[in-house]
């Protein structure tokens, strides 16, 4: 049973990183898309705030997940994760961190930039 709640929160989890990293391309998709980066946002910050930060409950719930399947000695970064996941390779966590940060925040300029400026031009 847990394998396949495994598969599920690495098809799901994958495509919401896959969504924040794209869903703002297309015109129909950028309403979701900025409900989705202000929720990864809030997550990583105010509930980081409490669990530490960088933190994501999907994240959290898909680990539990794993360590009912008997997995163990999981990075911190989900990203981390998926990379050794489909590669075999584990990245310094820390490196992949900072990629991590650095990408949703160039995300959240185009996100956030191209919302003020399309009500900006609305006016």
């Amino acid at each position: 049973m847990y394998w396949i709640l495994d598969v599920f929160f690495t098809v799901f989890h994958s495509a919401v990183i896959a969504f924040n990293l794209t869903g703002w391309i297309w015109k129909k998709t950028r309403k979701i898309h900025l409900i989705t980066v202000t929720i990864t946002l809030l997550n990583w910050t105010a509930l980081g705030y409490f669990y530490g930060w960088g933190y994501c409950f999907l994240t959290d719930w898909h680990y539990d997940v794993l360590a009912m399947r008997g997995i163990n000695d999981l990075p911190t970064s989900y990203i981390t994760f998926l990379i050794e996941r489909v590669s075999g390779v584990r990245l310094e966590n820390h490196l992949v961190i900072l990629a991590t940060v650095i990408t949703f925040g160039f995300i959240l300029i185009i996100t956030y930039g191209g919302y003020v400026y399309r009500l900006w031009r609305r006016k």
